[in-house]
């Protein structure tokens, strides 16, 4: 696997449409993923005093997040409205090879911030709802 740069991990969020398309989220400068598997523990007697876990069980879950520059674009503001109504949105991950992540996620935060001669910030923290797709 070739080494991709870092402003090549771009987040997308859907258009809402039947034949959905995404956009980039315009302004991040740091995008972060994370995969989850909650284990089952199975350790018995016969383990011989080692960690046994189940494979293939438990829940899992993928966390997104990202930070950057407030820049005003419509994937901003409708990151911003799905944020406001607390509903579940389409959004996908773009590695520098072509390779995606695609699922259903909840933002489950979102923080602007700016300081008096700064610019204005933002970032954002998604929880995945249902199975996530990678591609």
């Amino acid at each position: 696997m070739a080494i991709e740069k870092g402003s090549a991990f771009l987040l997308k969020v859907g258009n809402g449409a039947v034949s959905l398309a995404f956009t980039t989220v315009a302004g991040l400068r740091t995008t972060q993923m994370s995969v989850n598997t909650e284990t089952v523990v199975v350790t018995n007697q016969g383990s011989g005093g080692w960690r046994e876990l189940l494979s293939g069980a438990g829940v899992r879950s993928v966390s997104l997040s990202g930070s950057g520059v407030f820049t005003g674009s419509a994937a901003e503001a409708r990151v911003k409205a799905t944020a406001l109504a607390g509903t579940i949105d389409d959004y996908q991950v773009q590695f520098e090879s072509g390779e995606t992540v695609t699922g259903r996620f909840l933002i489950s935060r979102l923080d602007y911030a700016g300081d008096f001669n700064g610019e204005r910030t933002y970032t954002l923290q998604l929880e995945s709802s249902g199975p996530v797709v990678a591609a």
